[in-house]
């Protein structure tokens, strides 16, 4: 064991010095992933169809291959899905993750091919465990083991040698030795797919383990944390896992459960380390203690393109390469990777914070705003504002929604809110109040459309009962996994069928 321990230890001192070198080397590295990228796939269906042969640069790439999304590319995967090889990738792809980052019925099989697990997820994860141990260098964690609260372990077969499920099932069952005797509890309870069996299962048996840290949804590792407290009846997790010191999360914003998870572990001593990782690929890590921002990863097998926001619906929208960027602008982040997938545009939207190196947040997504009456409202707006009005009136918020109302004859329209708390405000009104106040304060188009409620009234806000949105997503099947509440919409999809339980 101590061996063991010795040799990983070694492996994440001796990768640091490699993520320092694309830190400072950042175009060189991008340009050679952008090279191989290209020669990796000029003998594929889609390499020939593009004359991948003759393309030289970045610029002849943008100009020949046009932006991509899933239903643009899904006739390839269908084929890929089916057995066909050298499609979109030369090597063979077996495994496909079923995209569950949203509540939409739609599936998406999202291709993952040996160099994308490699390169790009494992390396993520052992790259987290590098900067964690960079920073932390006394952790003890590899004297205990981790809880990873994964998907569904449905592994479905397309065809005798094709298969799919959540990525976080994929990652797992392809997990390096080292990595699975170091984790708690076996697979097989791991990838349970009743998620209500899986967290019953997973707390009686970790609670009688060394847990020194955990990864997850911040969302299911809380549904997790609340069921080992009231299996055991002590009043926080350190109570059951003294040596926990690291939590990995991702999927979602932390800023909501920040205060929740403070109350479960209420110790300074706990590091928190957020990912950025998707079913396309691992393009982010928090490196710092001292700042939220997350660290682009350049040498994943991924070449990033960024589309600014406001060309997002242009006919031929024109991309910036990394070297192009600037600061505190919203982008659509467009990605070619060594899965096969060219141009795509993954929906999320990044802005970077510093440009040496570069560290960007995550804003939102490029379907989750409400724009119904040009105030251009993103996650990143809400997620502040939310965080203002809860730090005022002492609440911790669970869950959220938010969508239009719309204009009535006679009448502006407005901003429907739905808020489940973990814990309630000091005043409901008042947080309404800050909350409301805080986005004009950070977004003067929504200020603009609230003036003297011309366009905008006065947010409708419902305080929601406990575990309406756990009931809802179980009444979509999204119970665990990647699965998360969307947190914007400019339509009323997801506001109707909440309060509807609301309602009941």
């Amino acid at each position: 064991m101590a061996i063991l321990d010795s040799l990983l230890t070694w492996f994440m001192k001796k990768r640091i010095h490699q993520i320092e070198l694309f830190m400072k080397y950042p175009h060189d590295v991008q340009e050679e992933w952008f090279q191989s990228l290209i020669s990796s796939a000029e003998a594929t269906e889609w390499g020939k169809k593009y004359d991948y042969n003759s393309i030289l640069t970045p610029e002849e790439f943008k100009n020949r291959v046009p932006i991509q999304d899933y239903n643009s590319l899904k006739p390839y995967i269908d084929r890929m899905i089916k057995g066909e090889q050298n499609i979109l990738w030369p090597s063979d792809i077996k495994w496909f993750a079923k995209s569950s980052g949203t509540t939409s019925d739609r599936s998406k099989f999202i291709p993952v091919s040996e160099e994308c697990l490699t390169e790009c997820h494992f390396q993520g994860g052992k790259d987290m465990l590098t900067i964690y141990f960079n920073n932390k260098p006394e952790s003890q964690i590899f004297s205990g083991k981790s809880v990873v609260l994964g998907g569904s372990s449905q592994i479905n077969s397309f065809s005798s040698d094709s298969y799919y499920g959540d990525l976080s099932s994929i990652l797992l069952r392809n997990l390096p030795f080292w990595a699975e005797f170091k984790r708690t509890p076996n697979l097989e309870v791991t990838l349970l797919p009743d998620f209500e069996e899986k967290i019953e299962k997973v707390a009686h048996i970790t609670i009688h383990e060394n847990v020194t840290n955990l990864a997850g949804v911040p969302t299911w590792n809380i549904v997790l944390a609340k069921k080992i407290l009231e299996i055991t009846g002590k009043s926080n997790l350190l109570e059951v896992w003294p040596n926990l010191e690291f939590y990995t999360h991702g999927g979602v914003s932390f800023k909501p459960y920040r205060e929740q998870f403070k109350k479960l572990i209420p110790s300074d001593k706990m590091y928190y380390l957020e990912n950025y990782n998707a079913s396309e690929g691992y393009f982010a890590l928090q490196d710092l203690s001292d700042s939220e921002d997350l660290l682009l990863m350049l040498d994943y097998g991924i070449y990033y393109e960024f589309l600014p926001i406001e060309n997002l619906y242009d006919e031929n929208p024109q991309t910036l390469g990394l070297h192009q960027v600037e600061l505190n602008k919203n982008y659509a982040l467009i990605i070619s990777t060594n899965a096969g997938l060219w141009r795509y545009m993954i929906g999320d939207t990044i802005k970077f914070v510093t440009l040496s190196p570069y560290r960007i947040q995550i804003t939102g997504r490029t379907k989750q705003f409400i724009n119904t009456f040009g105030e251009e409202l993103i996650v990143d707006n809400a997620e502040d504002a939310i965080k203002k009005a809860s730090e005022i009136t002492h609440a911790i918020v669970k869950d959220y929604t938010a969508g239009p109302i719309y204009f009535k004859e006679g009448e502006a329209g407005a901003h429907e809110w739905i808020i489940e708390f973990e814990q309630q405000p000091d005043n409901f009104e008042t947080f309404c109040k800050i909350l409301d106040e805080t986005l004009r304060e950070i977004n003067s188009d929504y200020d603009a459309k609230r003036y003297k409620n011309m366009a905008l009234q006065f947010p409708v806000i419902h305080n929601a009962p406990n575990y309406t949105f756990f009931e809802w997503m179980k009444s979509k099947g999204k119970l665990g996994g990647q699965n998360k509440v969307p947190r914007l919409s400019n339509n009323r999809d997801y506001l109707e069928p909440i309060l509807a339980i609301i309602k009941k």
